[in-house]
């Protein structure tokens, strides 16, 4: 999720360590899922033994695939890319003041990426049921949290803001409704 960030300065491995290994992808930011390029950064002593490594996994890169990621850079694109952050940034602030009107948790603020990782606990304790009876009944698409791994997930439920904030409006209208 390099450069989805919202309320804090963005980072690097590199300011850290000079040892540091840095692998990023164009999926997420540039917009990119499935086209399986990205990039890899690693100290001098290594380049060998990466070049090496990457034999393996460049080999299948489409020329169409390479020279969209080379426009990912240019200065238009991300003059697009930064008015897609701060439009993200507007759905976060609204999905999480929403959710928590509604009486969903939010244990931890949400500083990038460009989903919410809710509680709700306070309404269910099977977040898988939850999450089909609101698909069934309301016509709300939620993923349970037992989708991203087994700490609490059942109390937990992530809702994306990739969305329209029509469809984000709407979703919490019926969420709201749902759960009164």
């Amino acid at each position: 999720y390099h450069g989805l960030t919202f309320d804090t300065r963005p980072t690097s491995a590199l300011l850290h360590s000079n040892s540091a290994i840095v692998v990023n992808s164009f999926s997420k930011y540039f917009c990119m899922t499935g086209w399986r390029l990205g990039w890899i950064i690693v100290p001098t002593h290594a380049i060998e033994k990466a070049n090496i490594l990457a034999q393996n996994f460049y080999i299948s890169a489409s020329s169409i695939a390479q020279h969209a990621a080379v426009a990912g850079f240019s200065r238009d694109a991300s003059e697009i890319l930064e008015q897609r952050r701060q439009a993200f940034r507007e759905r976060r602030d609204f999905l999480c003041a929403a959710l928590q009107d509604i009486g969903l948790m939010i244990p931890d603020e949400v500083q990038g990426a460009f989903y919410v990782y809710a509680d709700v606990s306070r309404f269910s304790s099977d977040s898988e049921k939850f999450c089909r009876d609101m698909l069934e009944i309301h016509g709300i698409a939620i993923t349970p949290g037992t989708d991203f791994g087994d700490h609490k997930a059942r109390r937990f439920v992530r809702l994306a803001f990739t969305t329209s904030m029509a469809d984000l409006e709407l979703g919490v209208s019926r969420l709201r409704e749902a759960l009164s």
